[in-house]
């Protein structure tokens, strides 16, 4: 793309010189008829001839000043300098800086000056390149703009169609199971297993609906977000080794902002999935919730393996994971959840080699 946008202008400015070269010769061409008119008395025929060539010139500024600054005669100046001798000899001066004027001998010794400079239409020219390849610069970035976007939203829709394809996957099996849960409840109702194999079934129906949701415009009903966070840290607490202290901060207070409750436990639990991970089953992991500057923030903070600059550039472009057998897809689906459905971010907002990861999540106050 630089080297089309470079040959563009390049091109332009050669055809720019050219035209410049073009009118410095008709310039020459005048002076020369000019200077023959005075030395001789030419026939009728080259009198007409001298007229053409001096009636030619309908563009190119032209001013004959003498040795005495004295205005002999002057063409296509701007409108802007007028009838005023001072402003058009010193617009002879400017010329002069441009290009040399051009000397005509007088026998009377009172010698003549050409001053002259590029026409109207060739001095808008010179920027001509520039904006050329302006233009097709702005065109260029447009188009990989508009292609980029255009795969997003593919990768979008592929991604909403796998995951409500998923959550239809499930279904029929967790029917099935919720089936056989009651039977198991009606035998002993009172079994500490059949209470953890019904949260466990309660959870893939959270896990089904939140597929289900992707792709589509979810109710931000929820406003406790204390209980929401809450209630994920009991599930994950009783669910995770017992080798990593894994902690919660919230604060004294409730905190109210609208969100959804299924999608924003599916980001919870993306970020803890991935500390456990990073920690390799033991270590320390820490949730904290609190308010900044009008914004509630999460952070998760693991004391895991860390992660180089460009895995963490990378950790939420889907398809990408450190992971040997892993997709590359939740903390993509944790980034549009917080982005398109809470108007908020997730980002690493910390992270070093052997030290740790800190995963912050911003959810704006409305």
């Amino acid at each position: 793309m630089t080297l089309v946008v470079v040959a563009i202008v390049i091109a332009s400015t050669l055809v720019v010189n050219y035209l410049r070269k073009e009118e410095v010769k008709r310039v020459d061409i005048l002076v020369k008829a000019i200077k023959f008119q005075q030395d001789v008395t030419p026939s009728l025929e080259v009198q007409e001839l001298l007229l053409t060539i001096y009636s030619s010139n309908t563009t190119i500024p032209v001013i004959i000043l003498d040795e005495h600054n004295q205005i002999i005669e002057y063409k296509h100046l701007s409108k802007e300098v007028g009838d005023n001798s001072y402003d058009i000899v010193e617009l002879a001066k400017k010329m002069g800086k441009k290009y040399p004027p051009i000397e005509i001998k007088v026998q009377s010794g009172n010698n003549q000056f050409v001053y002259y400079d590029n026409s109207r239409m060739l001095n808008n020219l010179q920027y001509f390149p520039f904006l050329l390849g302006f233009f097709v610069l702005c065109y260029f970035l447009f188009s990989f703009w508009f292609l980029r976007t255009v795969k997003k939203t593919d990768e979008g829709y592929l991604w909403a169609g796998l995951a409500k394809e998923t959550a239809h996957q499930i279904g029929t099996p967790l029917s099935s199971m919720m089936g056989w849960m009651e039977i198991m409840k009606l035998e002993n109702p009172d079994s500490d297993g059949v209470h953890e194999i019904e949260k466990d079934i309660e959870r893939l129906r959270t896990i089904s609906e939140r597929f289900s949701k992707i792709g589509s415009v979810p109710e931000l009903n929820d406003t406790d977000f204390n209980e929401t966070i809450r209630e994920n840290y009991d599930y994950l607490k009783t669910r995770i080794s017992g080798k990593i202290n894994f902690t919660l901060h919230l604060p004294t207070y409730s905190i109210l902002v609208p969100h959804n409750r299924i999608l924003m436990s599916w980001v919870i639990e993306n970020l803890i999935k991935n500390a456990v991970d990073a920690m390799k089953g033991q270590g320390t992991l820490q949730m904290s919730v609190f308010e900044r500057n009008k914004n509630i923030l999460v952070e998760v903070k693991d004391n895991g393996s860390g992660m180089t600059k460009y895995q963490a550039q990378n950790a939420f472009k889907p398809g990408y994971s450190t992971k040997k057998r892993g997709w590359g897809l939740g903390l993509s689906l944790a980034k549009r959840v917080v982005q398109e459905y809470h108007n908020g971010d997730i980002k690493i907002s910390q992270t070093e080699i052997g030290k740790g990861t800190t995963f912050r999540i911003i959810i704006r106050k409305p």
